[in-house]
Order: structure tokens, then C-alpha cells, then sequence
């Protein structure tokens, strides 16, 4: 994506986010592709880092799961928790065509570029006990802080109803094995 069209997704998305009354703050930096990349910044914007994982299970079903930066995520558990058999990161032409995001860039604000019904969206429930949030804003050049109210009601805006859900304990990164 040229920067002309990155340009073009966060105007939509802020357009969205202030049609929907959701207050928000942006900032700029150098692109972040992690976790550990995103924890060092400087920025003026105070919340809670959140990792996004775009995933799909062996019938190609996708998961968005919203996670804060620090709870484990184990995908192993996870799938057996869901029971849906194996869960593995997809494929960066999914994360293209069902998000209209490059790899790099997931976040729950790509939801609006999905259609109702083409993925699961799950929030960790950590998640709702911060003041404020920080995502990616449809690129990975900036970061935008938004509640945790604020986030589901734009979830659920652009139809795809969020499953808030207890994820496990902090302290370690995913596993995709």
C-alpha cells in the first residue's frame, strides 16, 4: 500500500470513529511489526499496548483475537478451549482480502473493511479494565488510543459483535505451535 493509501484508511477510519461519537487520540512513529517493537516507543499517548493475531482454524475459519500485550496466548488451549481444532496465524493474502490490511498493520480496526459474519472477533477480558487502549490505526506508522467502551462499540458498529473473553495469565508471548 502507498502512503497516499494509508493516508486514505485512517481519514476513513477517524471519520468513523468520530461518526460514532468514540473519542480518540493519534500519533505518529517509525513502523512497529511487534509487541516488543511497539513497548518502546515514545509517544504522548498513555493505555494499554494490545497484540492483535489474525487467525484461522483448519476449516479456514478467521479469528481476530484482541489480546492486552502482556497475557499469554496459547494457541494449543485456545483451540481446545473453542474446540476448533488446530489455530494457526493466517495466511497474509487472508489478512489482505478478509481485513484490507498488509501484514504488519492487524488491528480491530480492520474490522471495518469485513464483511458481517467473515470472522470471529475475541477481546481479552484484561483488556476492559484499562482506561485506554492502543492500536494501530490501519497502519503501523502510528498508533491511536481509544477506551475499551469505545472499541466495542465500533466493533459492534461495523457488525461484528466482539466476544469478551478470559484469555490466561501474563507474562509470556503467543505460541504457535
Amino acid at each position: 500500500m502507498t502512503t497516499h493509501d494509508l493516508d486514505q484508511a485512517e481519514a476513513a477510519l477517524t471519520a468513523r470513529l468520530d461518526d460514532l461519537g468514540i473519542p480518540w487520540k493519534s500519533a505518529r512513529h517509525a513502523p512497529v511489526f511487534t509487541v516488543e517493537q511497539a513497548r518502546s516507543l515514545q509517544t504522548r499517548l498513555d493505555g494499554a499496548g494490545t497484540k492483535n493475531l489474525f487467525l484461522r482454524d483448519r476449516r479456514k475459519r478467521f479469528v481476530l483475537l484482541v489480546a492486552d500485550e502482556d497475557t499469554a496466548v496459547d494457541l494449543k488451549t485456545l483451540a481446545s478451549e473453542w474446540n476448533v481444532g488446530r489455530l494457526s496465524l493466517a495466511r497474509p493474502e487472508d489478512l489482505v482480502d478478509v481485513l484490507g490490511v498488509p501484514p504488519g498493520t492487524v488491528t480491530p480496526f480492520a474490522v471495518m473493511n469485513a464483511a458481517p459474519g467473515a470472522l470471529r472477533v475475541v477481546v481479552d477480558a484484561r483488556l476492559t479494565e484499562h482506561r485506554s487502549l492502543l492500536v494501530h490505526p490501519l497502519r503501523n506508522d502510528a498508533t491511536t488510543a481509544v477506551s475499551p467502551e469505545g472499541l466495542l462499540v465500533f466493533l459492534r458498529a461495523c457488525g461484528h459483535e466482539p466476544e469478551i473473553r478470559s484469555l490466561g495469565a501474563p507474562g509470556r508471548t503467543a505460541e504457535l505451535q
